[in-house]
């Protein structure tokens, strides 16, 4: 996911969008944890999602 289209979204699709790459990541973590993930690469692709939905929050909000 790009930023730009972060950005064109509003606060609670925001919202909505961090709370489902959480429990995303949440399910990645649990497959890797019983050896059934194929690409572990996915967890830091998640996470860089994650990190780029709350910047593009606290932009918002400031």
């Amino acid at each position: 996911m790009k930023a730009k289209e972060l950005r064109e979204m509003s606060v609670e699709q925001l919202e909505s969008k961090l709370t489902e790459l959480k429990r995303e990541l949440f399910n990645l973590r649990f497959q890797h944890a019983i050896n059934q993930l194929d690409n572990p690469h996915k967890i830091g692709d998640v996470k860089h999602d994650i990190a780029r939905v709350m910047t593009v929050l606290r932009e918002k909000n400031a």
